[in-house]
Parts: C-alpha cells; sequence; structure tokens
C-alpha cells in the first residue's frame, strides 16, 4: 500500500477554517422563515450565494426545474436555449452512487470512461471527453480532486450538453467540448439534518458517513458538515480500495448580502484495480475477461489526496443591478504506479511495462461579474458582464522500464515489480514542469420580447490561452504558448404554450492547438515544434423541451465541427480534417403516473472523421430508470435502471469493432418511523444483474483506443438513521 506524502495546506484553507467559527452559529432548532426589515423571506440553501437559491426539484424528485447556465446564472430549463440537466441529492442517495461517474451513468447522452494510462473519471458527452479535473466547482474551473470525486461532496451534479466556451470559459485541459459538468456542493436546509449512514457492499467493502447541518435562528447563517469512508475489498477479487472524504460548508443571506464558503478534503487510494487494456494494431477485439477477477499486478496502486476551499460573495447594489465575486484554491498530490497490458494475440496473451509517477499540483481561480437588467420600450435586457482567471503549476516526475511484464487476460498470474530502466526527474521531490494560465472576459445580453415569450441571447467571450512547458530533468523551459481568440453564440427559445419552448443555439468550444511532431513517416516535419492557433469547435442546435404537468422531456438534433491536425504530404503539420458529431436526443423525466417516475432517454450519434467513426463513439445509447412507489406498501419504493451501448471502435480505421452491451441495475428504499422524530431508511441494491463480462468503453483521451472492463455484479446494502 502506498505511504501518503505530507500535505502542505494552503492558505485558503487555513483561512475557511479559522472562518468557521464566526458562522457557528447555525444552532436552529427549527425551519424558521427570516425576517429582513417589513419583508418575510423563506431561507433556501444556496451553494453559489445567488438570491433565487438552489432551483426547485421537478415531479419524482429525481431532477432540477433549473440550474446555473455558466455566466447567466441560474436559468429555467424551459426558458434557455441551451440543453441541460440537473441531477438531485435524492437520486444520488437512492442510488447509492459513490462518484460523480454513478451519477453520470443515468444519461443517455454521457458514458463514463477512463483517462490514458490512469484511473481518472473521464465523461464522453456527444461522443466527446469531459475530463475529471475540467469539472467546475460552483462555476470554477479547477477545484476538484482530478481523478475522483465522491458523492458525499454533492447537492446537485449538471450535465450541459453541448460546446460551451461563451458560457464557461475554455477548459482547463482542453477537454469540455461536446459538453460540461458542474458540482453543486451541499448547503444547509431551512430544517435541522442529523444522518449517519452505514453500509456493505460485495467483497467487504464497508462505508461509513456523517451529515449535519444547522441554521441560525433567524435563518441567515447556514453550517453544513459531512465527512465519509469507504474501505475494503471491492466486488472485484483483488481489488481495493479506500476513501477518506470531509466537507464544510457555510452561507449567510443577508438583505443584499450573500456568501457562501467551501472547505473540502479527499484521499482516494486504489489497490490492484482492474487497469485499462489496449488491444494491439491488427488484433481483432477479444472477449472481455472475468470482470470479478482483477487482471492488474497486486504491486499496482493509485493515490491522490486534495484539499481545496472556494468563497463566493453577491450583492445587490439595486433592484435591478447584481455583482459576484469568487476565488478558489485547490492543492493536491499524486502518485501511482501502473502496467497496464497490451493485447498481442486473440487469445489475451498481453506485455506490459511499469510505470510510475508524482504529481503535485497548486491551482488559484477567480471569477467576477456583474448583471444588470433595463427596459427599451417594451424590450427587456438583461446584461451580463463576467471576467475569470485560472492558473495552475504543475510538479511531475516518472519513472518506469521497457517492457518485462508479460500475462494473459484470462489467467491472471502475478509478475515481480521489474527495476527502473528510465526516469524523467525524482519522484521523491518532483519538479516544475507545466504552468498554465487562462483569462477571460465575457459580455452577455438576454433580451426578452412578446411579453417573455421570446428570449434571445446574445454574447461572447474573449479568451486567452497560457502554458509553458519544462524539462523534467534540469527544469529548463521546453516550450511556450500564448494564443487568444473570441468565441460568440447566439440563442433563442419561444415558449409556444407555458408548457413547450422551442429553442436553436449556435457556440463554439475552445482549445489548445495541437503541436507537430519533430517527424512523420520517418521524414522530418517542417514546423516540428509548432503548436497551432487554437481549435474552435462549432456547434448548432435546434429542438424542442416540454413540461405538462408533471411530465418533462426535451428532443434535440445537433451538429458540431472538430478541428483535427496531421503531417499533410508536403510534411506540414497543419489542420487537415474535422471531426463531424450528427446527434439527435430524446430525454424524458419527471412521474408518468402517481406511483410510477421515470428517468432517462436516447442518444443517436454519427461521429464521422474522413468517413470512418470516431474511436469510442457508438451510434446509440439509450438509459431508461423507472421508480415505483408501492401503493399497498407506501414506505417502500422500488426501482430499476436499464443502461445499452451500442457497438463501437476503439482505432481510427474501424478494424477493431467492440461489441455493444447492455446492463441492469435494481434497487429498493424502505423507510422505517422509529419515533421521537428519527427515521430509518433501508436500501438495497443489485449493479449488473446478469453478471455479463463487457467492454465498458473505448478510448477517453483523443487519438486513443485502449478499452475498460465493465463492473461485475455487485449488491450494496445501507441503513440511514435520521434523528
Amino acid at each position: 500500500m502506498a505511504q501518503n506524502a505530507p500535505l502542505r495546506y494552503s492558505p485558503l484553507a487555513v483561512f475557511l477554517v479559522s472562518l468557521a467559527p464566526c458562522l457557528t452559529q447555525a444552532q436552529s432548532e427549527q425551519d424558521a422563515p427570516t425576517t429582513f426589515s417589513a419583508q418575510t423571506l423563506e431561507v433556501q440553501s444556496s451553494a453559489d450565494a445567488s438570491a433565487e437559491g438552489l432551483t426547485p426539484a421537478f415531479a419524482g424528485g429525481q431532477v432540477a426545474e433549473g440550474g446555473r447556465v455558466g455566466l447567466l446564472g441560474k436559468q429555467d430549463k424551459m426558458e434557455t436555449p441551451y440543453n441541460f440537466t440537473n441531477y438531485t441529492e435524492l437520486l444520488i442517495e437512492d442510488q447509492q452512487a459513490a462518484s460523480v461517474g454513478d451519477v453520470l451513468r443515468n444519461d443517455p447522452a454521457v458514458r463514463v470512461a477512463r483517462g490514458y494510462g490512469n484511473f481518472q473519471q473521464v465523461y464522453l458527452v456527444r461522443g466527446l471527453p469531459v475530463f475529471s479535473d475540467d469539472m467546475t466547482y460552483n462555476g470554477l474551473y479547477g477545484m476538484l480532486p482530478r481523478q475522483y470525486l465522491a458523492s458525499e461532496f454533492i447537492q446537485r451534479v449538471q450535465v450541459f450538453r453541448g460546446a460551451n466556451t461563451f458560457l464557461k470559459g475554455a477548459a482547463p485541459g482542453g477537454s469540455g467540448l461536446g459538453g460540461a459538468v458542474n458540482v453543486v456542493p451541499k448547503r444547509a436546509p431551512n430544517h435541522p439534518l442529523t444522518q449517519v449512514t452505514t453500509g456493505v457492499q460485495s467483497g467487504g467493502q464497508g462505508y461509513a458517513a456523517a451529515d449535519v447541518a444547522r441554521r441560525s435562528e433567524d435563518g441567515r447563517y447556514g453550517l453544513r458538515v459531512n465527512a465519509a469512508r469507504r474501505d475494503g475489498d471491492t466486488a472485484v477479487d483483488g481489488e481495493s480500495r479506500e476513501l477518506s472524504m470531509s466537507h464544510i460548508g457555510l452561507d449567510y443571506r443577508g438583505e443584499n448580502l450573500r456568501l457562501s464558503a467551501d472547505l473540502g478534503y479527499q484521499d482516494h487510494l486504489m489497490d490492484a484495480s482492474q487497469p485499462n487494456i489496449t488491444i494491439a494494431e491488427g488484433v481483432a477485439i477479444p472477449d472481455a475477461p472475468d470482470a470479478s477477477e482483477s487482471v492488474a499486478q497486486p504491486w499496482t496502486y493509485s493515490e491522490s489526496e486534495d484539499v481545496f476551499g472556494t468563497v463566493r460573495g453577491e450583492y445587490d447594489f439595486s433592484e435591478a443591478v447584481t455583482g459576484w465575486l469568487a476565488f478558489g484554491m485547490r492543492q493536491g498530490e499524486e502518485q501511482a504506479s501502473f502496467a497496464n497490458p497490451t493485447v498481442n494475440s486473440p487469445n489475451g496473451d498481453y506485455t506490459a511495462y511499469r510505470f510510475d509517477n508524482t504529481r503535485e499540483d497548486t491551482v488559484t481561480t477567480s471569477e467576477i461579474g456583474a448583471r444588470g437588467s433595463f427596459d427599451t420600450g417594451s424590450v427587456r435586457h438583461e446584461v451580463t458582464v463576467s471576467g475569470s482567471a485560472y492558473k495552475l503549476e504543475s510538479d511531475n516526475a516518472y519513472a518506469g522500464t521497457f517492457g518485462g511484464i508479460s500475462g494473459n487476460i484470462y489467467n491472471p498470474t502475478n509478475e515481480a515489480r521489474p527495476a527502473y530502466t528510465y526516469t524523467g526527474g525524482n519522484l521523491d521531490n518532483p519538479g516544475l514542469t507545466e504552468k498554465t494560465r487562462l483569462s477571460s472576459l465575457a459580455v452577455a445580453d438576454q433580451v426578452s420580447l412578446l411579453e417573455d415569450r421570446l428570449k434571445i441571447t446574445l454574447g461572447a467571450r474573449h479568451q486567452r490561452i497560457e502554458t509553458e512547458s519544462y524539462d523534467y530533468s534540469n527544469g529548463d523551459r521546453t516550450a511556450n504558448y500564448d494564443e487568444s481568440d473570441i468565441t460568440p453564440s447566439i440563442g433563442l427559445v419561444y415558449q409556444l404554450t407555458t408548457s413547450f419552448s422551442t429553442y436553436a443555439n449556435y457556440i463554439e468550444g475552445l482549445q489548445q492547438g495541437d503541436t507537430a511532431p519533430a517527424t512523420a513517416n520517418s521524414q522530418p516535419v517542417s514546423n516540428a515544434g509548432e503548436t497551432l492557433e487554437p481549435f474552435t469547435t462549432e456547434q448548432s442546435e435546434v429542438g424542442f423541451k416540454f413540461e405538462q404537468g408533471d411530465l418533462g422531456g426535451s428532443a434535440s438534433f445537433y451538429y458540431s465541427r472538430k478541428p483535427s491536425a496531421e503531417v499533410d504530404s508536403d510534411n506540414v503539420f497543419r489542420i487537415s480534417d474535422y471531426q463531424r458529431n450528427r446527434g439527435v436526443e430524446l430525454n424524458a423525466y419527471g412521474k408518468a403516473t402517481r406511483h410510477l417516475s421515470v428517468l432517462g432517454g436516447v442518444s443517436f450519434l454519427d461521429a464521422d472523421v474522413n468517413g470512418d467513426e470516431a474511436i469510442g463513439s457508438p451510434d446509440t445509447q439509450a438509459n431508461f430508470n423507472l421508480k415505483y412507489d408501492v401503493p399497498a406498501l407506501p414506505d417502500l419504493a422500488l426501482d430499476s435502471r436499464l443502461i445499452y451501448t451500442s457497438s463501437q471502435y476503439a482505432d481510427s480505421a474501424n478494424e477493431q469493432k467492440v461489441p455493444s452491451w447492455t446492463r441492469l441495475d435494481i434497487g429498493a428504499r424502505y423507510l422505517v418511523p422509529m419515533g421521537d422524530d428519527r427515521l430509518l431508511t433501508l436500501r438495497a441494491r443489485i449493479e449488473s444483474v446478469a453478471g455479463h463480462d463487457y467492454w465498458a468503453s473505448a478510448g477517453g483521451y483523443p487519438g486513443e483506443g485502449y478499452l475498460t472492463v465493465g463492473a461485475p455484479r455487485t449488491a450494496k446494502l445501507s441503513a440511514t438513521v435520521d434523528f
């Protein structure tokens, strides 16, 4: 097992800890309204310090009616020209979801994959990756642990479908071109909360968590504290995991001023976890190995430790003008040892090499903005101006071997850990290898006409991307990049009735251009080392949304074009082609009947690169969730989730076809009143009921087609007591 490296806590973390005692006046014994001057206001928890508070849950409680849409702030889903879904805390709890990836398995436009050569969660939205370190936390980039985020931090998970640089700024890791993921942290509700949960899952892994929240008697101050521990073997024989997390969420609501703050800590260790598996060129995709037995070498591991914090404030200068300011900081440390197999024959024989790395990140990020509304005749304007800044300094080192490991994925054997044959930097004291700075300024005008039935969103963002790379061994600068671009957007939404809206948008994504290689086809590249200007992904989308009574849904059609570069016949590295994604998405949510809730839909995707399908882009994905409240037993709820993913390719030439797969999950929740305002909630769940072995994903990093093994049949049991 890996040993923790000392963690150097950030100044922001120390500040937030010192701030906590000032706000722990939250000792409310009742859910009382707050009185400001002559007005009575019901307090609503607000992680982003907005006046609107948390958007209400829709019928069925699994998704919310709206959410944050980047610099535009809180938006009702029916009144915005963009496509998104907010999954709620109730859904997370009932499904016993352990991570963001578990939550996103409910979305038909998303599939969960892995990072290149590591265990980082990657979310493929509309066929394009969102790296887990490109998620936002209350709208701020870079705050969350890079590879995995425990669900105990989360009150809402928002999936935004489509390019989004105008709304959110360019993602620091260069992903997010097909969508975005935003996490909303927990806040104190209006009522006191004291909750303890224990659980166990297949393999014997134990789980314990506590969730405590209070508001002050006048409701202005809120405090919520979460802590959780997972430890033990998993349903995969030979694999074990440990996770420790804690979180403090604070908020204050005054008449004109609202404040919010977070302090979080997470330590995540994975031992001998199922690795990524690459199938060598020319080898047909073999059957997936036994999902319940790890192919990993027993000495492989990955550990990451992070501390992060944010502060956010919003102030009403007048009834028409509101300004906000946010700041965040994260310090993270990672260390890992990998031996990911490359299968060289149809019978499953593989070779592998050892690769170890250490990484230390320091991230600071900030946002400032103002929003004002005014009328010009019968036209209503809401103008927003926002600026953001992001800075990453990353220290890295690595070491490894050239080969030295062999085996078979169907008959795993343990190999001795080989000694290093090459190194880059000092694993015990990594040096600075990367700096990234992002800065942007955005302006938007939301125009309302025809008695607010027609809303037009106009805007643009000027984005600057600066990166520097340094040699692992001597620290010399090896590359420098400083480019900028403007990404515009226009969106229209028209409410045909109170229940139906049509919408259309044009929006772009932005990422740093690729760097020319030194050679190609055994010939020198004439512009070797040159990094191209930022790549712009263009997207257009049309669709409609409906919310009729307790049932809602949407239908959309989109087209996006993402540049790709390669060396041409003149040995010049330049943009040579585009990945063209065309898709149709159908979604439904809410209550189909009094006792039956539905959630899910189907996504059709055509991801074309020069006439071939893009790696890891299934043409059909479907998710169907049903939750049934049993009428004869009102305290019992049953649920099921069916996930279908069609075949996909693991190579750009479309010669390695990965079969389709289907997975069924089932669960139950039973409420047991215990008297004295205490409630026991029992939950049981079986995931991958049939226990089939399958390849869950192909790729996750551009140009790479490595495979991940689907999870085995896994049973989960938990008990929650509310005091």
